[in-house]
């Protein structure tokens, strides 16, 4: 039962990440950039599945096959490819030439729609963790001897 505990704690782990990157776009969503600058671009964070658990100290893996229970990993964050938001306000200081005003690529509406999907799946292992630990607390009440 402790590789449940290590399995989705790397799912925690996973979905705080992808919260924090939500957070930060969130938090960019109506910046805009002078001109010539880059604007603020969207971060998505990257999962992988990896092997979780002990590995030996000589770093050739351990014997133990939990080791090679599948896990979520984070290999890191990726900057969106949708376009720039721009928006005609030729009165603004940060209007470029043709009037344009370059703002982020942030979309509020799909990031609050994965915000949602991340609060689900981390309410889900924080469930499976409930669970689990009431299966242990049945192991261990089922010897006692009465």
């Amino acid at each position: 039962m402790a590789d449940i505990f290590s399995i989705v704690g790397s799912s925690l782990d996973a979905q705080g990440s992808r919260m924090d990157a939500i957070a930060s776009n969130l938090a960019n969503a109506d910046s805009i950039a002078a001109p010539g600058t880059a604007p603020y671009r969207a971060h998505e964070v990257v999962f992988e599945a990896a092997p979780v658990g002990p590995t030996s100290d000589d770093g050739t893996g351990s014997s133990d096959p939990a080791a090679n229970d599948p896990g979520v990993q984070v290999l890191g964050t990726v900057l969106s490819n949708a376009p720039p938001n721009m928006t005609y306000d030729p009165n603004s200081p940060y209007a470029n030439a043709q009037g344009y005003v370059t703002g982020s690529n942030v979309s509020s509406v799909s990031q609050m729609v994965d915000l949602i999907d991340s609060s689900n799946s981390y309410s889900a292992s924080v469930a499976v963790l409930q669970q689990a630990d009431r299966v242990d607390q049945q192991i261990l009440s089922s010897f006692q001897v009465s």
